[in-house]
């Protein structure tokens, strides 16, 4: 698989009528492409994938959810976002390899950070060599395996929040408000639940979602314990929300597993949305989404002036449509 190949089987989805938008910018300007599934009223939940390079597979595994979940018209009583592909720029150098960097530059960092090498087949970060998923503000860098220089995994980056994807991610999550966020990644089999600082009642909350995820996929379901820093993390500290991170994949398999492996993991988690969306439905009501401050979170300016941003365009644009099926509701 090429990463064209990659991103125009996301694109291909709007030729089945679902679609795409922005959920943000990569560094180097890609889009974090996205889509909804159901309707904007209601719980929403929302699943994320390809934020580590190596693990693009899950993003044909949110494509063919989505798919699914949209040609069936599976979904009711609220919706469920999808963000592809949350670190396109890694995807691209493991998919189309180191040449696919068009600033030499940048290139010899990123060569002399893999120790010489020229394969890029296991890389994890973005193109600053950051970890994505050890870069968010929740207890950053006191993960057990966190390393605080560039590195072609585990880099926590200079600071909390620094990178654009993070960032992006960051304000998609606040703009939509899930109610349930799921992080795809690989490999392992395995459910991740839970964030320490949790209140007993949130913990219990979450098991409980947990577990009805655990019987859909057939994937142990396990406590966080010395990781920090991901986007399930900040979700659970940040916003108070219940956030899984779902390991797809037999443990036994080599980075990156191959597209020959997607048709079993599919089946094992093609109800996951589904089953999220409805403990969504269940929790609703006692779920507190807080708006926090986050810091270091970058916003666009032109000539002094304030853009308006992709995700307030978005935000109105869901807006409008809200209004829209409601009228069309009430005329039927």
């Amino acid at each position: 698989m090429t990463y064209q190949e990659l991103i125009s089987n996301i694109v291909q989805l709007q030729e089945e009528g679902l679609e795409l938008f922005n959920a943000g910018k990569s560094v180097l300007g890609k889009n974090l492409l996205a889509t909804h599934v159901g309707s904007y009223d209601g719980p929403q939940i929302l699943l994320q994938a390809g934020i580590h390079a190596r693990e693009y597979i899950t993003t044909p595994l949110l494509v063919e959810m989505a798919r699914n979940l949209h040609n069936n018209n599976l979904v009711e009583g609220g919706g469920i976002y999808f963000v592809f592909i949350t670190n396109p720029d890694g995807a691209e150098i493991v998919l189309d390899g180191i040449d696919s960097v068009n600033c030499q530059i940048t290139k010899d960092y990123l060569i002399n950070a893999n120790g010489g090498g020229t394969d890029f087949s296991q890389y994890k970060a973005n193109i600053n060599l950051v970890d994505l998923n050890t870069n968010f503000d929740a207890n950053w860098g006191q993960g057990a395996q966190n390393v605080f220089c560039p590195s072609t995994e585990d880099f926590v980056g200079f600071y909390p929040n620094s990178e654009r994807e993070v960032q992006s991610l960051i304000n998609f999550t606040l703009q939509t408000k899930p109610v349930i966020t799921i992080s795809y990644h690989t490999k392992g089999n395995v459910i991740f639940y839970g964030f320490e600082g949790q209140s007993e009642q949130d913990l219990n909350r979450d098991l409980n979602i947990g577990e009805a995820l655990s019987e859909t996929t057939g994937y142990p379901l396990i406590f966080t314990e010395n990781s920090t820093g991901g986007y399930k993390d900040w979700c659970i500290d940040t916003l108070k929300i219940p956030a899984y991170t779902i390991e797809v994949g037999d443990e036994n398999l080599p980075h990156p597993l191959g597209l020959e492996t997607l048709p079993e993991i599919y089946q094992r988690n093609k109800n996951v949305p589904l089953v999220a969306l409805e403990k969504a439905k269940e929790f609703y009501n006692s779920i507190d989404f807080t708006t926090p401050v986050v810091q270091n979170i970058s916003k666009e300016v032109s000539n002094g002036t304030l853009r308006t941003s992709t995700l307030s365009r978005l935000e109105s644009l869901l807006e409008r449509r809200s209004a829209r099926r409601r009228s069309n509701n009430k005329k039927q």
